[in-house]
């Protein structure tokens, strides 16, 4: 079912991977002794998507310094913004966060004024959730820093690989 989504330019032998993540190994720094050979780690999807995603949450992570946001608070707000009136648990289960995990950022996101809780209407044991104004208005220069660093990830791998990227992911995260 995968295999139909790759293209032909990711359809390369294993020697060249190979010979690029030994390339690639020399500029980025990993775990262990510096220079070491991967071994079979270089071709271990899990490995590589790991190592990337460390990769993208530090220059994220870097890139909303600015505004102190990390980026599991970047995805609340975002999923707020787009479900105003979300339930805390709907929530908890969109983005698989943990729902005392979860408890503990819209507490924060709440003491910065960006988020603010309901009761609900439909069950008084659950919480609704919207952006204040103040947290609208935030998300404005949270989502172009955010923007900035998708660009920087395109840059890296390219615009078309990047799309693929993205395609081929979204099969993962959402069968």
């Amino acid at each position: 079912m995968v295999d139909n989504c790759v293209p032909a330019a990711l359809s390369v032998d294993d020697a060249r991977i190979r010979r690029q993540v030994r390339k690639r190994a020399g500029a980025m720094p990993h775990p262990g002794a510096q220079g070491a050979e991967l071994g079979r780690l270089a071709g271990h999807l899990g490995y590589l998507v790991r190592r990337a995603q460390v990769w993208i949450f530090q220059d994220f992570i870097r890139t909303l310094a600015e505004v102190d946001l990390r980026p599991a608070q970047y995805s609340v707000l975002i999923v707020i913004e787009a479900n105003p009136g979300l339930s805390q648990t709907a929530l908890s289960q969109t983005l698989g966060i943990e729902r005392a995990r979860l408890v503990h950022l819209l507490d924060g996101l709440e003491a910065r004024k960006f988020v603010q809780r309901y009761r609900s209407k439909k069950d008084r044991r659950s919480h609704t959730l919207s952006l204040t104004a103040q947290g609208r208005r935030a998300l404005v220069r949270v989502k172009a820093l955010a923007d900035d660093h998708e660009q920087r990830l395109a840059q890296r791998v390219g615009a078309r690989s990047y799309k693929t990227l993205l395609r081929l992911l979204a099969v993962f995260a959402y069968g």
